[in-house]
C-alpha cells in the first residue's frame, strides 16, 4: 500500500471532522486497513457502514459495505466502487459517500464536509508523531507545484524511513516484506498469502476472475488475521485452503472444552484413526459478507451437537436470518465448538468408513439444511434449539 503516512493523516483528519458525537456521521473505529463509520438519518436512525482498505490501495478505492439492507444506504455504497484516481483516496471517499448518503435521505449536508481534503504537507514532529524524516520535510514545504508531485514525495520519503514502527496506528500494508508481518506469521502462512495475491492478479489479468472483489478482499482480510491471532497460534484449529481457493477452507477443529464428553472423544480418535480433530468445510459465496457462509462436518460421524444428516449445522447464525456481515470467520468457528459441546455432540465410532463416506456429503447436507430453514422460517427459531435443531 502506498503512501501509507498520507493514509494515516487522512484518517486522523477524519477522526477531528466526524468524532463519535457528531450528529450526522461519525468514525467509530479506525486503523490503516480498515474503517468503521455511521450514518445518523432522519429521525436520529443509525447506519453503520465499514471500509476495507485493501493492499492495492490507492490505485483501487476501500471496499465498503453497509450493515442495513436498505436502499438508500446500499444505492450510495454501490457508488464508491466506481471511483478511480483521488476519489480512491479514503478522505474523499467518506465525501462522496456523505454526499450521496444526505442526498438519498434528504438530510441537509453537515458544514464540515467542506474541510475534506487530503493532506497533502506532513505536520512538524513536535505536533504529530507522525514524522518524516527532516530532509524530506524541508523538500515538502520548498515545493510549488501541483498536487500530485507532493504525494510522489511523500511516497518516496515513506520507503527511505525507517520509524514506521513507532506510529500510533498499526501498520498493515499487505507487503509480503513487512516486518511486523514477518514478525507475527509463519513464513509457510505468508507465501500462502502472497501466492493468492499473485492467482488473484494472474485471474484479473486473463479476465478470468472467480467470485467477487468485495468478497475476495473481505475474504483475503480474514485469512490474514487469522493466521495472526491467537486462537490460531495456539493450534485450536487449523486451516487448508481446497485446491488454492480463497472461497473455500477445510477447518480442521482440534481443541473443545477439556471438560467435555467430546474432548474425550477426540483423544479416543486420535488413539483408534490416528486423527486428532473435527474436520469443517466451510464455502464461500461471491455476496460474502452479506450472507452467511456454507458449513458442514465432514469427518468424523457426529450424533447430538445439532450436527444434521449430511453433516450440516443447525445453528441460527448460519442462515441469512441470523447473520451479520461484522461476523468473522474465526467468530464462526469458535461458535460452532462451542455450539457442538452445548449441544452434547459425541463422535460415533461404530459407523463405517462406508457409512460415512454415504451419510456425510455436500449434497445431502445442503439438502438437510434447506429443509431446516423451511422448518424453522415456519416455526420460528429456538434459543437453544430444541432437540437437534
Amino acid at each position: 500500500m502506498a503512501c501509507l503516512n498520507t493514509l494515516k493523516l487522512e484518517i486522523k483528519t477524519l477522526e477531528k471532522i466526524f468524532n463519535k458525537n457528531h450528529e450526522r456521521f461519525q468514525i467509530l473505529n479506525s486503523s490503516v486497513d480498515e474503517l468503521t463509520c455511521r450514518f445518523i438519518g432522519k429521525n436520529g436512525k443509525r447506519y453503520d457502514i465499514h471500509a476495507n482498505i485493501t493492499e492495492t490501495y490507492p490505485s483501487s478505492p476501500p471496499v465498503w459495505f453497509a450493515e442495513s439492507e436498505e436502499t438508500s444506504v446500499t444505492n450510495a455504497v454501490q457508488i464508491l466502487s466506481n471511483t478511480n484516481g483521488r476519489d480512491n483516496h479514503v478522505i474523499n471517499q467518506v465525501g462522496i459517500l456523505l454526499r450521496e448518503l444526505c442526498r438519498l435521505h434528504n438530510v441537509p449536508l453537515p458544514p464540515d464536509i467542506d474541510n475534506l481534503t487530503i493532506p497533502f504537507q506532513l505536520p512538524p514532529p513536535s505536533a504529530s508523531p507522525l514524522h518524516q524524516q527532516p530532509a524530506a520535510q524541508h523538500q515538502i514545504e520548498d515545493i510549488d507545484s501541483d498536487q500530485d508531485e507532493v504525494e510522489d514525495l511523500i511516497c518516496e520519503s515513506e520507503q527511505e524511513s525507517e520509524g514506521d514502527e513507532d506510529l500510533p496506528l498499526e501498520m498493515d500494508d499487505g507487503r509480503s516484506a513487512n516486518k511486523v508481518e514477518k514478525d507475527e506469521m509463519e513464513v509457510e502462512h505468508l507465501a500462502t498469502l502472497e501466492r493468492l495475491r499473485q492467482s488473484q492478479r494472474q485471474d484479473y489479468l486473463k479476465g478470468s476472475v472467480s467470485g467477487s472483489v468485495q468478497a475476495t478482499d473481505r475474504l483475503m482480510k480474514e485469512l490474514r488475521d487469522i493466521y495472526r491471532s491467537d486462537s490460531f497460534k495456539s493450534n485450536m484449529y487449523s486451516i487448508e485452503l481446497v485446491n488454492d481457493s480463497i472461497y473455500e477452507w477445510n477447518i480442521r477443529l482440534k481443541s473443545v472444552d477439556p471438560d467435555s464428553p467430546l474432548h474425550n472423544d477426540l483423544v479416543m480418535l486420535k488413539e483408534k484413526e490416528g486423527k486428532d480433530s473435527i474436520l469443517l468445510n466451510i464455502i464461500f459465496k461471491e455476496t460474502y459478507p452479506f450472507e452467511p457462509p456454507f458449513v458442514r462436518v465432514v469427518h468424523p460421524i457426529i450424533s447430538g451437537g445439532y450436527v444434521l444428516v449430511g453433516g450440516a449445522i443447525c445453528m441460527e447464525l448460519l442462515t441469512k436470518q441470523g447473520w451479520s456481515s461484522a461476523y468473522t470467520v474465526e467468530a464462526v468457528i469458535m461458535q460452532i465448538a462451542a455450539t457442538l459441546v452445548k449441544g452434547k455432540a459425541r463422535i460415533q465410532f461404530g459407523a463405517t468408513k462406508a457409512l460415512s463416506q454415504g451419510q456425510y456429503s455436500l449434497a445431502r447436507a445442503q439438502q438437510s439444511f434447506k429443509s431446516l430453514v423451511q422448518i424453522h422460517e415456519k416455526n420460528g427459531w429456538f434459543t437453544p434449539p430444541k432437540e437437534d435443531g
